[in-house]
């Protein structure tokens, strides 16, 4: 039996997860900038979210003698790749399971993340802190990698605004109208990360450290949602 190019479409369409939806990628992106807001601000000027910043200052420092140093920025890198290891043996272990999915588990993990982080004392935790930061971001960014289809990242902005402007270039230049829904889509997750951090800034300069814990109330709208079907 042949498809048309429509059939096939809503073919694609009706297999995709709640998980891919454009709902799930916004939440799970003001999460990401809100992390990267309250790590900055509350635990010592770090960007914890993504790596590039400490594996740059990792080899800063090894450069100029101060090993001691340098491994405190080797802790969150090593903790990220920790978190991708178990979002994997997640996926691996309980993604057969039709009951409950095994993403839910990674935002129950999260969840558990967060409440721990907004605990720990200031200061000489922060390290401890951060290193939770990038590994519930981790999880975050390998269990959930696309929406509608798409590739994307709820916790950095690097990679969706690559995708997001070519996209836009191959709506302008090819008339590309499936390229302009995609673009709109890169750049509405851009959007919602930013209004994470402004979120995250706002309330962790009002309340301190322990506003993380705000961010679970989107973590567990995600964990509902995931209950229903796109």
């Amino acid at each position: 039996m042949k498809f048309s190019i429509i059939d096939r479409k809503r073919v694609i369409q009706s297999n995709l997860q709640m998980s891919e939806s454009l709902t799930v990628a916004a939440l799970l992106a003001i999460v990401g900038g809100f992390f990267d807001a309250y790590s900055y601000i509350a635990r010592g000027h770090v960007f914890a979210n993504a790596q590039t910043g400490n594996i740059v200052l990792l080899g800063y420092y090894v450069a100029h003698g101060q090993v001691g140093t340098a491994l405190l920025y080797f802790i969150p890198i090593c903790s990220f790749a920790v978190g991708v290891f178990v979002a994997e043996f997640i996926k691996r272990r309980y993604g057969a399971n039709e009951n409950f999915h095994w993403r839910q588990g990674i935002i129950i993990l999260e969840i558990l993340f967060v409440i721990v982080i907004g605990r720990l004392p200031v200061g000489t935790w922060d390290i401890v802190a951060n290193a939770m930061i990038s590994y519930i971001c981790a999880m975050q960014v390998e269990a959930f990698r696309k929406v509608n289809g798409n590739a994307y990242a709820s916790t950095m902005c690097t990679g969706n605004l690559r995708s997001g402007t070519e996209h836009l270039f191959r709506w302008i230049y090819d008339h590309d109208k499936s390229a302009k829904a995609k673009s709109f889509h890169y750049m509405f997750v851009i959007f919602c990360f930013i209004i994470g951090a402004i979120v995250g800034v706002v309330l962790t300069t009002t309340y301190g450290a322990k506003t993380v814990t705000y961010s679970c109330i989107l973590l567990v709208a995600v964990f509902f949602l995931m209950f229903t079907r796109k």
